[in-house]
């Protein structure tokens, strides 16, 4: 199937790995992005031919540009969402934005007769407030007033809630579902890439002084932007829920795969854990990690067998995601070894 989508956030880590598969595949791709000064420079990073990419200024929290953004779309990607680089004075400034925008999103594409719309939701919104389990599958659900769950948790939870019980409200026929990935790794083209990219340049610049017990799920961007792919597809999507996440590592194993694979060029990668009462005192002065402290230990290993039976979805080994991830921050200067 090609038609014509909307794929918000255009100038994202996830969407440009979506709009350059979508090209691929002969679908015609319109785009958001907050400010069309920006054109120029995603476009180039894309490498998308111009006739079939067309930006749109748009943003969450206003109406304007989205009626002409989603005119003529059959299909919608919202992968659009507010993502801290660190720990945020309110959490309405993540929870307001991530809401109202995906409800905005959702109403536009209605009006304009969208019949598909796939959110990009999270890990976030399945694997937060049950203390009794480690494994988790689409039919969890984080409990949002849980003390494990901080702001960006609590933002990615109450987004696809929100926009789920207006599906059901005002939903219309459109069909909707979501993909919810765990951290996402895999190689960045420009210095504007995920959160979870993050974990992997501090290590490789020497900046965390060893490991504290923290961990997550990884899955690689191109493996979400082909899951993405899937969902809009697929016949009978209605309701759907993918979680898209390889296998749980700690730091440490990430700190561990990066010096086996990257030799000499991981010298300043830790080679030491941090004591879980060091990391609570670093707590007391770092705002962001007070807000994840509660994550000391932890494990919250997401079940993909659903994306892979239905879909016929597969993943890359994770070491891989690693290793691409730590050799395009090297080979662009992002990061000094």
């Amino acid at each position: 199937m090609a038609g014509t989508i909307l794929v918000t956030g255009g100038s994202g880590y996830i969407a440009g790995y979506l709009i350059r598969q979508l090209a691929a595949e002969g679908w015609t791709i319109n785009t958001t992005i907050r400010s069309l000064a920006k054109e120029a420079k995603v476009r180039a990073l894309l490498g998308v031919p111009e006739a079939q990419l067309r930006f749109f200024a748009a943003d969450l929290m206003n109406d304007a540009g989205w009626a002409e953004a989603v005119a003529g779309c059959s299909h919608v990607a919202h992968v659009a969402s507010p993502l801290p680089s660190g720990a945020v004075k309110h959490e309405d400034d993540l929870i307001v934005p991530a809401r109202e925008g995906a409800l905005r999103a959702l109403r536009f594409a209605r009006d304009a007769g969208v019949t598909r719309f796939v959110m990009t939701s999270s890990m976030a919104a399945i694997a937060y407030g049950d203390r009794s389990k480690q494994r988790f599958t689409e039919a969890d659900w984080t409990n949002a007033e849980s003390p494990d769950a901080y702001p960006y948790v609590r933002s990615k939870t109450i987004a696809e809630r929100a926009a789920r019980d207006w599906i059901a409200a005002e939903g219309g026929g459109m069909e909707y579902c979501t993909v919810n990935p765990a951290a996402v790794l895999g190689p960045v083209w420009s210095d504007d890439f995920s959160a979870s990219i993050e974990v992997v340049k501090k290590m490789l610049e020497g900046a965390l002084p060893g490991y504290p017990r923290f961990g997550f799920g990884i899955v690689d961007v191109r493996d979400v932007a082909d899951l993405h792919v899937r969902a809009l597809n697929a016949p009978g999507m209605a309701g759907e829920r993918f979680v898209a996440s390889g296998p749980f590592y700690m730091m440490a194993d990430v700190g561990r795969v990066l010096h086996e694979r990257l030799g000499a060029e991981a010298r300043k990668v830790p080679k030491r854990n941090l004591p879980n009462f060091l990391v609570r005192v670093f707590a007391l002065f770092d705002p962001l990690v007070r807000q994840v402290i509660g994550e000391l230990g932890r494990v919250r290993d997401g079940d993909s067998s659903h994306a892979r039976e239905l879909l016929g979805w597969q993943m890359r080994p994770a070491e891989e995601s690693i290793v691409d991830t730590a050799r395009s921050l090297i080979d662009l200067g992002l990061v000094k070894v």
